[in-house]
């Protein structure tokens, strides 16, 4: 097999994300979150995320998969970050206040998924408000003020509002320190798979020298949502006389602007041409702002959950001697 043809077959199999001080890497079924702890010590665990696309075929059709993934990719990574927690230690750290502990007591697990439900749908609200009505709301605020003048530039206009509001929430992340150390963690994921893809040797010596640009990022498909929900409103039927009407009609469309953008970044990240290239840059071009450049024991984590996950593709590994033998597995979904 010649080496050109490895890393075709190695492209698109392996993705992840970053979690705290940490990597999950995610492969096939198989998932691994490496978490670099307090004491210096690597601590890995593995579970299992079947998706619903492998039980019925109907949520594997084209536009209706990547609904599905998004969501699927959602639960994911709440999971794997309240893993990352738990092997951090932070659950151990934190002594549970009077209050907390009478909740606990009276209400048990029921209070904890009811606070994870309103805490989802307040982001998701939050997200539709920051990046969909804001700049629709804004578009038609100049509108008005020009003495509407915009007319068929308002779709253009909205979506410059668009990307510039994601750019400065992204921006305002930044200044967290915790956020930054995430974003470091995020650079060696993507370090991490472009070593693997590229058949080189998994040290962080080797990792270090490749980019840290993924076409397949999460950065980049939200970038892409962006530009498609453009052309999208666009179409006739979503109208700017009637700004609820054009919300709802916008929101109904969601899942077609979603389920489109999950095709493209599953092409791009499977093909390398001048077209790809072209339509990809955009989103490599924010992950300036979502990646830095990660030190070698960000990369060592990185690696750690990567050959964690591919346990075929590198049997000869083993998990850091630590207490991570004691780690119970996060189990099946």
């Amino acid at each position: 097999m010649s080496k050109k043809t490895e890393k075709n077959c190695r492209l698109g199999v392996v993705g992840g994300q970053a979690v705290l001080e940490g990597v999950m890497m995610k492969h096939g079924e198989r998932y691994s979150v490496a978490v670099r702890r307090e004491n210096g010590s690597i601590t890995v665990t593995d579970g299992n995320f079947v998706s619903v696309r492998k039980k019925h075929k109907f949520f594997n059709i084209p536009i209706i998969r990547g609904v599905v993934n998004m969501v699927e990719m959602l639960m994911l990574s709440v999971k794997t970050l309240n893993i990352s927690a738990d092997l951090y230690g932070i659950s151990e750290e934190e002594e549970e206040t009077k209050f907390e502990k009478w909740l606990r007591e009276h209400f048990g697990a029921r209070l904890l998924d009811a606070v994870m439900v309103i805490a989802m749908i307040l982001g998701i609200a939050l997200a539709i408000g920051l990046f969909v009505f804001l700049p629709a709301f804004l578009t038609s605020l100049l509108d008005d003020l020009t003495g509407n003048i915009l007319g068929g530039w308002k779709n253009l206009i909205e979506g410059v509002l668009k990307i510039a509001v994601f750019v400065g929430y992204l921006s305002l992340c930044l200044l967290m320190k915790d956020i930054r150390r995430t974003f470091e963690y995020h650079g060696a994921e993507h370090k991490s798979i472009f070593c693997y893809e590229a058949g080189e040797e998994l040290t962080p010596e080797n990792v270090k020298k490749y980019r840290r640009f993924h076409p397949r990022c999460g950065t980049s498909f939200m970038f892409v949502i962006i530009i498609i929900s453009v052309v999208i409103s666009s179409l006739p039927i979503v109208t700017w006389e009637n700004m609820f009407l054009r919300m709802l009609t916008k929101l109904a469309l969601l899942p077609i602007v979603v389920g489109v953008g999950f095709e493209f970044i599953m092409y791009a990240g499977r093909h390398d041409n001048i077209l790809v290239k072209i339509l990809s840059a955009p989103g490599l071009w924010m992950q300036r702002i979502t990646t830095r450049e990660p030190d070698l024991d960000q990369i060592e984590v990185a690696i750690n959950a990567l050959k964690s996950s591919m346990p075929k593709e590198f049997p000869d590994y083993r998990k850091p001697s630590d207490d991570s033998d004691n780690v119970s597995d996060p189990g099946q979904q």
